[in-house]
């Protein structure tokens, strides 16, 4: 069984559970001298899904995210990407997750389609790999514009087509419509929620906004100040909240009323 903060959600064995889980964690811990950063993490994410990784800044999400991507070592625990353990399967784990960790970076004086054929060559990849990447994320035509020229949201459309050019079967974005406009929010939102039908892959996507992850996530992890608050579908955050006393009508006072009762049970104060 599976426990999040008041909530159980009943899993199948073992055997069962690692074959649905594209991304698990036992007690994953990251501390820095006298500050841990993640705390004894324990999270199932369930293959091809989006599942929404949310909390505060600060809370712990880069610091996970990168642990996956092996850009930070953990203090202990561990973790298995697609049935693959870290660190034994390190170079194989990385091989199969494409990522969008902060704002993407490109060559200004070349086109999109230009950025993304550096890619491919770095990678060994088909030609056609690269107009794949962009069809999937509405670029192709852009393809011949400058990137220089292009919007923050075409920007970070080019970013997850960095990511995706490789068709990874996981897919791991930080904060991917930070700065964005309304429009560009939904345009990078839309295309995220489509990507496990439209790809057969897993996401894993982090904000510190519920209002949007509930738009695009099938579940959730809340995390605040390294710590797993809950894990599980929206319909079970509101039931937790409900017996719990939290506000029910606006998930992202749910969310809110979550944080701020963790924090004064550790006695931080604002």
């Amino acid at each position: 069984m599976t426990q999040g903060w008041g909530i159980t959600i009943k899993t199948s064995t073992k055997k069962e559970k690692r074959k649905m889980n594209m991304i698990e964690t036992t007690n994953l811990t990251k501390s820095y001298s006298d500050f841990t950063a993640v705390s004894d993490l324990n999270l199932h994410i369930r293959k091809g899904t989006v599942y929404g990784f949310l909390g505060p800044n600060g809370a712990g999400k880069s610091t996970t995210m990168k642990m996956f991507l092996g850009l930070t070592k953990p203090t202990s625990g561990t973790f298995t990407i697609n049935g693959k353990s870290y660190p034994s399967h390190r170079v194989e784990i990385l091989r199969e997750v494409g990522s969008l960790i902060e704002a993407p970076a490109f060559y200004g004086n070349l086109t999109g389609e230009e950025n993304l054929d550096i890619i491919r060559k770095i990678l060994g990849l088909p030609k056609s790999y690269v107009s794949d990447a962009l069809e999937l994320v509405g670029l192709t035509e852009h393809r011949k514009r400058l990137a220089r020229k292009y919007s923050l949201g075409m920007k970070q459309r080019l970013g997850l087509a960095s990511a995706l050019i490789g068709k990874p079967p996981i897919l791991i974005l930080d904060e991917p419509t930070n700065g964005l406009d309304p429009v560009g929010i939904q345009e990078i939102r839309s295309l995220i929620r489509s990507l496990p039908q439209q790809y057969d892959c897993t996401v894993l996507v982090s904000s510190h906004l519920l209002s949007e992850v509930e738009l695009m996530a099938d579940d959730i992890g809340i995390l605040n100040r390294g710590r797993l608050l809950f894990e599980g579908t929206l319909q079970e955050l509101r039931t937790m909240a409900e017996k719990r006393g939290y506000p029910i009508e606006q998930l992202e006072e749910t969310f809110l009323a979550m944080i701020e009762a963790d924090n004064s049970n550790r006695g931080v104060r604002k």
